[in-house]
């Protein structure tokens, strides 16, 4: 009685990437910003040398990040997540180096929605949040009608599945 259940092959919108980079460089733009704020202080209080050193540190972890987080990350995460929906699961499938794959089953979501921040929105791109009771999911970077068509088919096979049980 056993059925093999096949890997999910849909895909995120190629769009994710030039979204997630964006992400990314607002947010390096911050750390940045604070880090020469801090240098600005050290030089004007007169720190101690050894904090000028750290804060060289703190600049070259930002440095490593930033290329991580804006040019390798969003091509990973566009290339190797999937998601598929079928009547008895959910299934979520991301990671390059540490591979996580989910099977949420319908009849345990609770809740279904779709998000668009302003980056996203930048993009015409949606994310779709799952909760269920002891864990919550998210699908991020599908166009507006995908996303919409999604949350609606999951909406719909949850509740079947919950009163013909």
């Amino acid at each position: 009685m056993y059925t093999p259940i096949e890997e999910p092959s849909k895909r995120l919108s190629k769009e994710i990437i030039p979204s997630m980079r964006w992400g990314a460089l607002i947010s390096v733009a911050v750390e940045f910003v604070i880090a020469g704020i801090l240098y600005g202080v050290s030089i004007y209080f007169a720190w101690p040398d050894w904090v000028n050193w750290i804060l060289l540190f703190v600049a070259v972890v930002i440095v490593a990040g930033a290329i991580w987080s804006i040019g390798l990350r969003p091509f990973f995460v566009f290339k190797n997540t999937r998601y598929e929906v079928s009547e008895e699961f959910l299934q979520l499938k991301s990671g390059a180096f540490h591979e996580v794959y989910e099977l949420v089953p319908m009849t345990k979501i609770q809740a279904v929605s779709t998000h668009q921040g302003p980056i996203l929105r930048r993009f015409n791109l949606y994310s779709i949040a799952i909760e269920t009771m002891g864990s919550s999911h998210a699908i991020a970077g599908l166009p507006k009608q995908v996303a919409i068509d999604v949350r609606n088919q999951i909406a719909h096979l949850a509740k079947i599945r919950e009163v013909d049980e």
